[in-house]
């Protein structure tokens, strides 16, 4: 795989953590990119316990949210868990109003994130 420009990824035993390297994530091209990166690790490197830790980011915009609902989706189909963790408290109250709290399992940090996997 070439290097990863928006994410960076590392292993805790079976668990693939993910940094996003962009602390605003706003722009479409960059978010396609992203997604590219996200969706690579299911698809072709058959990862399918991913934590993505928000500890970088300070904005998200609502096209960035969509590509993370693909990626939930695309992480179930193969079988797989997603888990957020370290979302800051104005990005998490985002995830409260439009209910992805629902969809997606938040923990706090990234220890109490893996100890779930």
């Amino acid at each position: 795989m070439s290097e990863l420009r928006r994410i960076e990824i590392s292993a805790v035993g079976d668990v693939t953590v993910v940094r996003f390297r962009d602390r605003k994530i706003l722009d479409a091209a960059s978010i396609q990119e992203l997604g590219e990166e996200l969706f690579a690790l299911i698809e072709q490197q058959d990862r399918k316990s991913l934590l993505l830790s928000f500890s970088n980011v300070e904005f998200l915009s609502s096209a960035a949210l969509n590509k993370l609902i693909i990626m939930d989706k695309k992480v179930k189909a193969f079988g797989g868990q997603l888990k957020f963790s370290d979302l800051k408290p104005e990005i998490l109250e985002v995830f409260v109003i439009t209910r992805l709290t629902q969809l997606f399992e938040i923990k706090e940090n990234e220890a109490e994130a893996l100890a779930a996997f």
